[in-house]
């Protein structure tokens, strides 16, 4: 019972451990994505601003007709009437026929700061003209004081323009400068709760209309928009401020003029810091921004909204489409450059913007992010973030994703039904990234924790099975059955010349220690080189390439594997006959050919092998070596399958039993390629060229090169065979 309740105590303290530190990966996700929450930088506002602009082409607004024109100053009318700037008395008379139409008011999306240089007045500064004609233009009429007499016929809004943007300061102390003039002001501003200042957009440089036009307007607003980074127009605003003063927008002054009202009331949220909750314009309540910015929900835009000005001008303009219409003046010709960047991925001209924001007003059907919002988000970020990671640590693969994959679209598609069918604003990005990386970071725990797992016991059983047929063993279960295939495969045969006498003569444990050193260090090489061990006799090593996993070079793999473990070889014996200890030579046999790969055995017991001709010419390939004088000997069919790869042929040689002779040669290290090297390597091929030829001239060639090198076996192999009487390069092997 003790027992029982020890083991059942133990299994909960490790289960509660890896929980403990599995856990933190969701939470540094929901820690991640609130910090990113509440620095909100700026790649996070441009994705935010992609996914409200994506929602907004998926559903535009849908176009209302409202009574509100724009009197367009278009390039139409430029060809007909000139090009721009219009006299001022133009614009009078512009004016005074929307007057006569009975608009509702007229507001000007255009600045009016300098003085006409057409007027007489502008003339007689400029020309030095004589008295006469100076007294006859100083009897004419300013232009810019026609305009003021139209303007001061009433329900005329004019504009000015900020610069210097300041960002909202937030609850902070009111700032007491006051560096906006008092008379921008034309309405009465009401503050409900704390005053608006601290959280509307600050400017610093005011630029107004000329002194004899905006006293006489009934509204006076700013014509500044405030894009994003990237130039989009998303949001307007109706409040801003220089300095302390609080200054209107121009949309903001055309509501208020179009209802002949004075007040403007600012409602901020409940509690200190938050910002305005709405702009009450007369009686009309518009939700706002914490800055005080109108969300624009734009539709396409509406050719029938347009009246070109030269058809008011001309008489032509339908009196229908202007009377009791609030009318904006503005341009949408290209040389004018008033245009804007909208959600919707297209350009429009300022006064369209002005013009979809009225009209949402009007209508009542813009978008909203209201305050809640923030909360709603950071909710969805802890709540998401902690289930999609409590969901990866505690389930499957499959399961855990399904989870993720519910609570995702749920993110998505409440924020996507709160805007298509409420209008609201709801930001699915942060809660998103907060449910992707909570599912990706713990999801990387359960694997680092499972994949530690079968570490263990992949290193256990690499102990005794090749490591690639482990790994091929864990990704195809189903390759475990009796049974083989044919396939090309590669073969390594090595063996120490003379181990077994060595070993009469050695201490058996040092001769062991000595033995396992150098075929743990010759295995490692295979292994290195993705080969497979098939098997180990005493100090001899068989490696095999393509199988169990095919691979497509498996000819260089197998040479280049070759190569290294001879270099190693030699240079741990080179190390121990400097210690003055004893070891062998390595020889070592390469070739290629179809064999039968599988698992051959019984029930009791599998042994994963390849069995063909294949391997027994590479296994005499290696002993070959003891009479060709060389100490890597490999066959024509692999070196054919290599690149780069430099070897001196060696002869067409005869193994013992076999019928055919296969042509071998004497891999080249690249590490040991020479001047020299290559030099005496092309007077090997021309002297091996004209024995094979049999030409009488190969005796005399080798000779030459056993003076040049007296210690190249192969060289004194060849020299002794042309010398018994050998004609040509077929070596007749009577040994195995």
């Amino acid at each position: 019972m003790r027992d029982t309740a020890t083991g059942l105590w133990r299994r909960s303290a490790s289960w509660l451990f890896n929980w403990g530190w599995g856990l933190l990966a969701p939470i540094l996700a929901v820690v991640a994505s609130a910090l990113l929450f509440l620095l909100n930088p700026v790649p996070i506002q441009v994705l935010r601003n992609a996914v409200f602009d994506q929602y907004q082409r998926w559903q535009p607004r849908e176009a209302i007709s409202t009574p509100v024109r724009i009197v367009d100053i278009d390039d139409e009318s430029l060809r007909r009437l000139g090009q721009w700037p219009w006299p001022r008395t133009r614009i009078a008379e512009l004016t005074t026929r929307l007057q006569q139409s009975n608009a509702s008011v007229i507001a000007f999306d255009m600045l009016f700061s300098e003085p006409d240089r057409t007027s007489p007045k502008a003339m007689l500064s400029i020309w030095n003209a004589p008295m006469v004609i100076r007294e006859q233009l100083g009897g004419l009429v300013d232009h810019d004081e026609a305009f003021a007499d139209a303007v001061g016929q009433g329900r005329v809004v004019l504009g000015f323009s900020l610069a210097g943007l300041k960002p909202p300061e937030g609850a902070m102390a009111t700032p007491q400068s006051n560096d906006a003039p008092v008379t921008l002001q034309k309405a009465r501003y009401i503050t409900v709760g704390e005053a608006p200042q601290p959280f509307v957009h600050g400017f610093g440089q005011v630029t107004p209309a000329l002194p004899v036009l905006e006293p006489r307007a009934e509204g006076y607003g700013a014509l500044t928009f405030v894009p994003d980074s990237d130039g989009v127009v998303r949001r307007v605003p109706l409040l801003v401020r220089v300095g302390n003063t609080l200054l209107p927008t121009l949309a903001t002054e055309v509501l208020r003029v179009a209802q002949g009202a004075k007040n403007v009331t600012t409602r901020t949220v409940q509690g200190k810091g938050f910002g305005l909750q709405e702009v009450r314009i007369g009686q009309v309540v518009v939700p706002t921004t914490a800055q005080g910015e109108v969300w624009v929900h734009y539709a396409r835009p509406q050719p029938e909204r347009y009246i070109p000005a030269w058809k008011v001008l001309a008489g032509q303009a339908p009196v229908a489409e202007l009377k009791d219409h609030i009318v904006l003046v503005g341009a949408s010709a290209q040389g004018l450059m008033d245009l804007r960047f909208s959600p919707l991925g297209e350009t429009l001209p300022g006064v369209e913007i002005q013009a979809q924001l009225l009209e949402q007003i009007l209508t009542g059907s813009g978008l909203r992010r209201p305050s809640w919002a923030s909360a709603i988000e950071g909710s969805a970020i802890v709540a998401g973030g902690v289930l999609s990671g409590a969901a990866a640590l505690a389930f499957g693969a499959l399961v855990s994703f399904g989870i993720f994959a519910i609570l995702f679209a749920a993110v998505w598609g409440f924020a996507w039904w709160s805007f298509s069918t409420q209008g609201l604003l709801l930001d699915p990005v942060l809660p998103g990234l907060a449910l992707v990386l909570a599912f990706v970071l713990s999801s990387i725990v359960r694997h680092v924790s499972a994949e530690s797992r079968q570490r263990w016991i992949r290193q256990a059983f690499s102990r005794y099975v090749s490591p690639n047929l482990v790994e091929h063993l864990i990704r195809d279960p189903h390759s475990l059955e009796l049974g083989g295939k044919r396939q090309i495969c590669s073969f390594v045969f090595t063996d120490l010349a003379g181990f077994t006498g060595l070993m009469e003569k050695m201490d058996p444990s040092s001769a062991v220690s000595l033995l396992n050193v150098y075929l743990d260090r010759m295995i490692s090489i295979a292994f290195a080189h993705h080969g497979t061990l098939d098997r180990i006799v005493g100090d001899a090593v068989a490696i095999m390439f393509s199988a169990p996993v095919e691979q497509a070079d498996h000819r260089q793999r197998a040479l280049a594997c070759a190569l290294d473990m001879q270099a190693f070889a030699s240079r741990y014996k080179a190390d121990l006959d400097a210690k003055g200890i004893e070891f062998c030579q390595t020889r070592i046999g390469v070739h290629t050919g179809e064999v039968i790969v599988g698992n051959f055995g019984g029930k009791t017991m599998f042994d994963y092998r390849a069995l063909g001709d294949a391997v027994n010419t590479a296994s005499r390939l290696e002993g070959a070596n003891k009479q060709l004088g060389t100490l890597v000997c490999v066959s024509q069919v692999t070196l054919e399958g290599c690149t780069n790869a430099p070897a001196r042929p060696i002869g067409q040689v005869l193994l013992q039993g076999k019928k055919q002779p296969l042509m071998v040669f004497e891999p080249i290290h690249t590490s040991d390629i020479t001047p020299s090297v290559t030099a005496h390597l092309q007077a090997y091929e021309s002297a091996f060229e004209l024995m094979r030829q049999g030409n009488s001239a190969a005796l005399r060639a080798f000779e030459s090169l056993a003076e040049q090198d007296p210690h190249d076996p192969l060289v004194a192999m060849h020299l002794t065979r042309l010398k018994a009487g050998a004609t040509d390069a077929l070596i007749v092997l009577t040994q195995k």
